[in-house]
């Protein structure tokens, strides 16, 4: 059955706002597409994408790579490494910007079915909120050493105040993003120029490297992998773009910003000091400055930790139970289980265990591309494709011999040379609606061989909303 207007709007409105369920928060269609209407400008995104491309950690995965490469090999680095991410997140990013889906929703029709799309929610969700406990426990510690009190005191206020945020959904979200990245990048600057200043930049570029030799591969894998899994969660900040050159325009200036500039700037304060603990520059010591910029850092990444495992929940409890349970429910649930176990210290103790299963994810995004940019522009679409609700082989092969791959690096000489800076911070998320089927039946994006590619169709905002039941 098919939708008249009237209901999609209400459907839309509904299932973006939550509206009539009586949570509290925003739901964020978070089992539907975000309508044409709701999508944002690019300033507002731009400022979105721009808060996930500095971070503490950025600085001193930059000065520990610098201490063990020239400053043009670093470069070099740096710049395979944006590379890699960039043709990732932009050919994730711009089907979820096509389709208005978040990744937990988009990987049921390209390549893991229903059922598998449950099993990726599940691994996203567990990676992501603990990497959100985990960043919760590095602010207390890094503020209680700051102006003193307990750790678990500043865990609990920052891990209350994240998760309010994360209850009211995306747009609340930009507005903290245009107030916080601004400030963020300005207060550092400050403080990073203040260090630099009494030393020569042209020294500092020639300079050799102060401490054992880092292989090119090996800094440019670790550069990658540190975001990897934010490249593939990135349909959720991109199915609020409005067009593709949105999003390959953001995203670019997202990875010249955080490898370019913040990720060499790191290079050069790790020649300065001849270490990667560069952090205490980059907070300017102590005090209430250093608390503010710890807490922007934490607070701008964070917040998409605990958003992207909210959706990746509500989707696997859609899957596996039949229950369409609140987004802003969810977020709450998570918040306070994750600000719990960081408040009492437990969150350290799986630092290893997210970093071994971070590696089961990157996987998921070469399934993803291959099935959305070529299998299903190169066949008809069919229901048995991906109506049967189960993991494909061909699927289910390849995210096993990803995961397999993605273990025995963990082996290599990346952990022996980066082990200091792998695995503190991951950075780097309702309409009566027809039964679910094949992806071809509501998404034009796919068409058949030697048929003109349906590209209008998707933005036509007569064209109804679907929502998964």
């Amino acid at each position: 059955m098919t939708m008249d207007k009237n209901t999609a709007a209400e459907a839309a409105t509904e299932a973006g706002t939550g509206a009539g369920t009586g949570a509290v928060g925003s739901d964020d269609y978070a089992l539907s597409r975000v309508p044409r209407d709701k999508r944002l400008g690019f300033w507002t995104m731009l400022l979105q994408w721009l808060a996930q491309s500095g971070s503490i950690s950025q600085f001193t995965l930059g000065a520990t790579i610098g201490v063990g490469m020239t400053f043009g090999d670093a470069f070099l680095a740096f710049t395979l490494g944006a590379v890699i991410l960039e043709v990732v997140i932009f050919a994730i990013g711009l089907a979820g910007m096509r389709e208005g889906l978040a990744t937990p929703l988009l990987t049921r029709w390209a390549g893991f079915g229903r059922n598998g799309s449950a099993l990726v929610s599940l691994v996203i969700s567990v990676s992501l909120v603990g990497w959100f406990g985990v960043q919760n426990t590095i602010f207390g510690d890094s503020v209680s050493a700051l102006v003193g009190g307990p750790s678990w005191l500043w865990c609990t206020a920052a891990g209350v105040a994240i998760t309010v945020l994360v209850i009211f959904g995306f747009r609340y979200m930009a507005v903290f993003a245009k107030i916080v990245t601004p400030l963020f990048f300005a207060m550092v600057a400050w403080s990073v120029t203040d260090a630099l200043s009494d030393h020569s930049f042209s020294e500092l570029i020639h300079s050799p490297p102060p401490g054992e030799t880092i292989p090119l591969a090996v800094a440019a894998t670790a550069i990658a992998g540190g975001f990897m899994t934010g490249a593939i969660v990135s349909p959720e900040m991109t199915r609020y773009n409005r067009k593709g050159s949105h999003v390959f325009l953001q995203s670019a200036s997202s990875m010249i910003l955080s490898e370019y500039i913040v990720g060499l700037t790191g290079v050069l304060l790790g020649h300065m000091v001849g270490s990667g603990q560069v952090s205490q520059i980059v907070l300017s010591t102590s005090g209430v400055f250093g608390v503010l910029v710890v807490l922007m850092s934490t607070a701008k990444i964070n917040d998409w930790n605990l958003y992207g495992s909210s959706l990746g929940v509500v989707n696997f409890f859609q899957i596996v139970f039949g229950k369409r349970v609140h987004r802003g429910a969810v977020t709450i649930v998570l918040g306070i289980a994750g600000t719990l176990l960081s408040a009492i210290g437990m969150m350290t103790h799986f630092a290893d265990f997210l970093s071994v299963l971070g590696v089961a994810i990157p996987p998921v995004g070469g399934i993803i591309v291959a099935e959305y940019w070529v299998v299903r522009r190169m066949r008809a679409p069919a229901d048995a494709i991906c109506g049967g609700g189960t993991l494909s082989a061909p699927a289910f092969v390849s995210r096993s011999a990803g995961d397999a791959m993605g273990c025995c690096r963990i082996a290599r000489d990346a952990l022996r040379h980066l082990q200091p800076f792998l695995g503190t911070e991951q950075e780097c998320t309702h309409s009566a609606a027809r039964p679910e089927r094949s992806w071809a039946h509501w998404s034009p994006a796919y068409s058949s061989p030697g048929q003109r590619h349906a590209s209008r169709a998707w933005s036509d905002p007569r064209r109804p909303v679907p929502c998964v039941t």
